[in-house]
């Protein structure tokens, strides 16, 4: 139980990577509040498994979009639950389209979810996390380390994650430590055709899983705080190929 008397916020955590995390971090002891936007039945399960595990937890409807939605997230969870020790920043908006052919509405949409959202989080909880000398985790992704020729504005907001990321180290150190982890594939459920290709190219021979993510980030929300401004890639060995 290493994270036993502290809280986590971890955004966009009704499904998916977002829940794995939250329940890794809930299982290690963490009382975790999570925001989503639409899904609203996923969010009260997601709350009630946190629940199961002996901790306490808070499901907050936030439009990511919207910064005062995000003072607002931040403000009830430092309220409920006392303090936040750790900001995990997991939302994230991912779509295809032919480069030539992105919108301005499509770019900026991408951008907000993916690299403002973060930034406006990571501010208004700054307060909370330096005095307990807490941590943030952002989820960049594999796509900002390699330039994907349909994904040209997901790929340019994540590589923008994992720079604001540098930057957060540096500015907020000595009393916050900022880390990113950058998932490659990751696969839920049934499994498509189109990712078993992935999984083929892949040295390690299958895709990843939201609970691959959710060790990254246990590892940095546990590691020494001395641990900052790294980007900690999460793909089975699929950026070598």
């Amino acid at each position: 139980m290493r994270l036993s008397g502290k809280t986590a916020l971890v955004t966009g955590a009704a499904k998916r990577i977002g829940r794995a995390i939250a329940l890794a971090l809930a299982a290690e002891g963490a009382d975790v509040a999570i925001t989503y936007r639409d899904s609203s039945e996923g969010a009260r399960q997601t709350a009630a498994d946190l629940a199961a595990l002996g901790v306490r937890s808070l499901a907050i409807r936030c439009d990511l979009c919207d910064p005062q939605a995000i003072q607002d997230a931040v403000a009830e969870v430092a309220s409920q639950f006392g303090r936040i020790d750790l900001l995990v920043n997991n939302a994230g908006r991912f779509e295809s389209v032919p480069l030539e052919a992105i919108t301005v509405e499509q770019w900026d949409r991408i951008f907000a979810t993916n690299t403002r959202a973060p930034f406006l989080m990571a501010q208004a909880a700054l307060p909370h996390l330096r005095r307990v000398q807490g941590r943030i985790v952002n989820i960049g992704s594999l796509g900002g380390q390699h330039a994907w020729a349909t994904h040209g504005h997901y790929c340019t907001s994540k590589a923008a994650l994992h720079m604001l990321s540098e930057v957060m180290a540096k500015a907020w150190a000595p009393e916050v430590s900022v880390n990113a982890v950058a998932p490659g594939m990751i696969v839920q459920g049934e499994v498509e055709e189109a990712y078993e290709h992935f999984a083929r190219k892949t040295p390690m021979q299958r895709n990843g899983t939201g609970e691959d993510v959710a060790a990254a980030v246990l590892f940095f929300a546990t590691a020494p705080t001395f641990i900052t401004g790294q980007l900690l890639t999460v793909d089975g060995g699929l950026g070598l190929s």
